[in-house]
């Protein structure tokens, strides 16, 4: 486990690369902020955290299950990163941000990246 990224992985990169080609500035990892997000977009008060589905236990999607061997470990610690990454989204939420979790799942292709691009827009959050 301690060679896995928390910072910089291959998702967040695709993200931020079809994020900076659409015309968006960003900061990555601002420091101060609760959670350090991935990726800030201060003109538009809106952060995006590129959540790992294994490591944040995406239930929707065959990556985001508790492994089969030492299970009762793994539930509990992927349980604690749901409460912190929720106690995250309504920090944030509590000093005016905007906040969306994009899964590592919705960036497979480069038309669900500029769906998902879409979508924030007509959200207004961009």
């Amino acid at each position: 486990m301690g060679q896995i990224r928390s910072k910089n992985t291959k998702p967040e990169k695709i993200l931020r690369s079809a994020l900076f080609k659409a015309g968006y500035r960003f900061r990555v990892h601002k420091v101060g902020l609760p959670g350090k997000p991935d990726i800030v977009l201060p003109k538009y008060k809106t952060v995006i955290f590129v959540h790992g589905c294994f490591w944040h236990y995406h239930k929707n999607c065959p990556e985001g299950r508790i492994p089969k061997s030492n299970s009762e470990f793994w539930e509990k610690k992927l349980l604690k990163n749901i409460d912190r990454d929720n106690k995250n989204v309504h920090d944030l939420e509590k000093l005016g941000w905007n906040v969306t979790v994009i899964w590592e799942c919705e960036l497979k292709n480069d038309k669900a990246i500029s769906n998902r691009i879409e979508q924030l827009k007509i959200a207004h959050l961009l």
